[in-house]
């Protein structure tokens, strides 16, 4: 059975290409923690704010999101996310101008809700492109282009960004003149906020041109959201989602997975630069190596689906990851060491949150199930508001870092994938 059917290649080529877009965003926004660190001396737990501020984006936009595409197309939805996103990332530009952290965040909150909206949209748009029994593989084929916008988003952060960062520490930066600190923090805002909007007018064309192409409108519930009314019909497909044990603890998968890969990777280049003994730009060459090898595993897993059940693979993954990051934990100050296990932590990642999101979508339109047609796409923002994971652990682990250490921080993913791993076992049971 064909994993992606040629009447639907095009399509499906299109909205993969959406997975790389919010890649960028993702890696280049992990990155501004250790940028912001250094250019306005801040805690761990006040840069973590920028994830907080990101990934809660996500959990507000999701479920706005899919009664939009439910109303009215998949297309609408794109356009929609690729809009918001260009109108966050171009809003850096006064941000800099006013030099204020807050307008920064407020300008991630709205580019993060164009991402979240892209991929409300895009993940069962994918799933919908074909046999039921191919839909994890699939997702994680369009998946694996995920990584590649994120290997993207490091390049631009390491030599746009990082790199025009003084090596001036917070001490030093205090004892400087209010002129020449400003000086200096302008500089680097500037590289900060050049990035991202060109990325804004980046995304601009894409979106003209996603106008102009015809797309499929794809499987929408127009039809139902007509005849019962949205909120009647969207209150029906809310009861039979939390009837489905698969799909609710799938959403609590989510939320923990998420949680781990975001706290993982934000706090790599800081854990990278203490076992090292280097600075952001140089300590992000192993992030993006982390990100090649995330990259590089989603094929091997997407592969090994062939042969083993995806939730007996994502249980392996996730026993791995406990063993990993223990290690990152327990390994503090040893060099190369911790940081190869923390690499190894995102191999074993890669395959996690597609399978969780097509294990806990599986069955959700199956009648036989108790489902029906149209239950994917609110079942889809729910799985999508599990990002919140991401707002609410990271911020943890950065309070958790600033009270005893960087690597003991790392104790808040390991929790993480241990849940995750409860998923796997309980899901290969089915």
């Amino acid at each position: 059975m064909k994993v992606i059917e040629k009447r639907y290649l095009l399509p499906f080529i299109l909205v993969t290409s959406l997975f790389l877009l919010w890649g960028i965003a993702n890696n280049m926004t992990d990155t501004l923690l250790s940028a912001f660190k250094r250019i306005m001396s801040m805690s761990d737990a006040q840069t973590s704010l920028i994830q907080f501020a990101f990934y809660g984006s996500y959990f507000c936009f999701a479920l706005p999101a899919a009664l939009y595409i439910r109303k009215y197309s998949y297309k609408s939805g794109v356009i929609l996310g690729l809009a918001l996103y260009a109108a966050g990332a171009i809003l850096f530009f006064p941000a800099a101008k006013t030099a204020s952290y807050a307008f920064y965040l407020v300008a991630i909150y709205i580019m993060a809700g164009g991402c979240s909206v892209l991929e409300t949209t895009a993940n069962p748009y994918i799933m919908a492109m074909g046999s039921p029994q191919t839909a994890t593989r699939r997702l994680n084929v369009a998946q694996s282009f995920n990584p590649l916008g994120s290997i993207t988003g490091i390049l631009l952060s390491q030599y746009f960004i990082l790199s025009e960062l003084s090596s001036a520490s917070a001490t030093e930066r205090a004892s400087m003149s209010a002129d020449q600190l400003s000086a200096m923090q302008a500089h680097e805002l500037g590289a900060v906020t050049g990035t991202y909007m060109t990325l804004g007018f980046v995304l601009l064309a894409i979106m003209v041109a996603m106008l102009l192409v015809k797309m499929p409108e794809g499987g929408g519930s127009a039809d139902d959201a007509e005849s019962e009314g949205m909120i009647a019909s969207t209150m029906s497909s809310f009861r039979r989602l939390f009837r489905n044990k698969k799909y609710i603890w799938g959403v609590v998968a989510q939320f923990f997975y998420v949680g781990a890969q975001i706290g993982v990777w934000s706090f790599t280049i800081r854990l990278v630069m203490k076992e090292l003994g280097i600075l952001e730009a140089k300590a992000a060459t192993l992030y993006l190596v982390s990100i090649i090898c995330f990259s590089a595993a989603r094929f091997v897993f997407t592969w090994a689906m062939k042969y083993v059940q995806p939730s007996k693979l994502l249980a392996y993954a996730a026993a791995a990851d406990i063993v990993l990051t223990a290690l990152v934990v327990c390994c503090g100050g040893t060099g190369w060491l911790c940081v190869v296990c923390l690499v190894g932590v995102s191999f074993f990642m890669s395959l996690m949150f597609p399978t969780i999101y097509g294990i806990a979508l599986c069955d959700v339109e199956n009648e036989d199930a108790g489902g029906k047609a149209g239950d994917a796409k609110i079942g889809a923002s729910g799985l999508i508001m599990a990002i919140l994971g991401g707002a609410v652990l990271t911020p943890l682990q950065g309070i958790l870092s600033d009270a005893a250490g960087i690597n003991i921080s790392y104790l808040v993913p390991l929790v993480c994938f241990a849940v995750v791993l409860a998923y796997a076992m309980t899901a290969a049971k089915d």
